[in-house]
C-alpha cells in the first residue's frame, strides 16, 4: 500500500503504480445533465477501473438526490466492486475534476485510509496518451470493506442553521448567477438565491486550464479573495453535495478542515422554513 499525505495524485504517479497489487482505480463519474456515466465508462476507462454509481450507492430512503448511504450499504456496495478499506484507492471522473472529489470524500468519510483523486482525471490521462480500455468491464473479485462513518465531516440542516449565527462560514460552490438568484436552479421546485452570510466560490475557479486543481498558493489566494478565513470553521455547500466536495478537496490540500453539507441547496432551497437571500 502506497501512503501519501496529499489528497491528489498526478497522472505520472498513477501510471507508475498500475502494477501495484493493492491499487484500486474507481471511476466516480456523475453528470447533472443526465448523461449516462456508465456508457462513458464502457467506452473508455483507466485500466482495471471499476464504476462507482453515485446514485445507486446512496440513501434511497431520502427524497434528496444521492445522499450518503449507511456505512453498511456502502461497505456492501464497494466490497462487491473489489475495493477494501486498506487498498490504495484512486478516484477519477470523465470530466477531469467534477464528481470524483465527492466519491473521494465519501470513501474518506467511510473509513478509507489511503484514497486520492486523480488530478486532471480522464481528460488529462488521455491527452498524455496514457492507456485506456473499452467494452464491458469484467466482474471484480469481491473484497472486504469495513465502513465506519466519521461524523465530523458532514454538516446537516441544524448544523448549517447554527452556522448562520456565526458558528461557521458557509462556502457555496455554485456558479455566481445561481448563488445570486439571477439564474434558475436546474432542479425543479427550488427557490433561487443563497443562505444569509454565505460566501460564493464557484468550483470552476479552482481548476486550471489543464483541468488540474490550482497550486496551493493560488488556492489560498482564491479563498482569501472571497473573504474566507482559513482559521475559522468552514462548511462547504453546492447544489446537491457534489461540487462542494471540490471545495473540500482544495481545503484539504491546504490542510484546512471542513464539513460538507450533504443536503446542500437541494434541501435548503426546497424548504419554506430556511432563509434565502436573492437578488432576483
Amino acid at each position: 500500500m502506497i501512503q501519501s499525505a496529499s489528497p491528489l495524485i498526478s497522472t505520472a504517479d498513477l501510471a507508475a503504480l498500475l502494477e501495484d497489487p493493492t491499487l484500486r482505480i474507481v471511476d466516480g463519474s456523475w453528470h447533472l445533465d443526465g448523461r449516462d456515466p456508465l456508457a462513458d465508462f464502457d467506452q473508455a476507462r483507466l485500466p482495471g477501473a471499476v464504476f462507482f454509481d453515485l446514485e445507486a450507492i446512496s440513501d434511497h430512503g431520502s427524497d434528496l438526490p444521492h445522499m450518503l448511504p449507511t456505512p453498511d450499504a456502502f461497505a456492501e456496495a464497494v466490497s462487491a466492486l473489489g475495493v477494501a478499506d486498506m487498498d490504495t484507492i484512486i478516484i477519477y471522473d470523465t470530466l477531469g475534476l467534477r464528481s470524483a472529489p465527492r466519491v473521494w470524500w465519501t470513501f474518506r468519510l467511510m473509513g478509507a485510509t489511503n484514497v486520492r483523486v486523480l488530478d486532471g482525471g480522464l481528460p488529462l490521462w488521455r491527452a498524455e496518451g496514457r492507456p485506456v480500455v473499452s467494452g464491458p468491464a469484467p466482474a471484480p473479485a469481491p473484497a472486504s470493506f469495513s465502513a465506519s462513518r466519521r461524523g465530523d465531516a458532514v454538516a446537516d440542516l441544524p448544523t448549517v442553521l447554527a452556522a448562520l449565527t456565526g458558528e461557521a462560514q458557509i462556502l457555496d460552490a455554485r456558479p455566481a448567477a445561481r448563488f445570486a438568484g439571477q439564474a434558475a436552479e436546474p432542479r425543479a421546485g427550488l427557490r433561487s438565491g443563497h443562505m444569509p452570510g454565505a460566501l460564493n466560490l464557484p468550483f470552476a475557479t479552482l481548476i486550471g486550464d489543464d483541468g488540474r486543481l490550482l497550486e496551493p498558493e493560488a488556492l489560498r489566494a482564491r479563498f482569501r479573495e472571497v473573504g474566507l478565513d482559513l482559521d475559522r470553521p468552514v462548511i462547504t455547500s453546492c447544489g446537491s453535495g457534489v461540487t462542494a466536495a471540490i471545495l473540500t478537496l482544495a481545503l484539504t490540500v491546504l490542510d484546512v478542515p471542513s464539513r460538507l453539507y450533504d443536503g446542500s441547496w437541494a434541501e435548503w432551497g426546497s424548504r419554506t422554513d430556511t432563509p434565502v437571500v436573492s437578488a432576483a
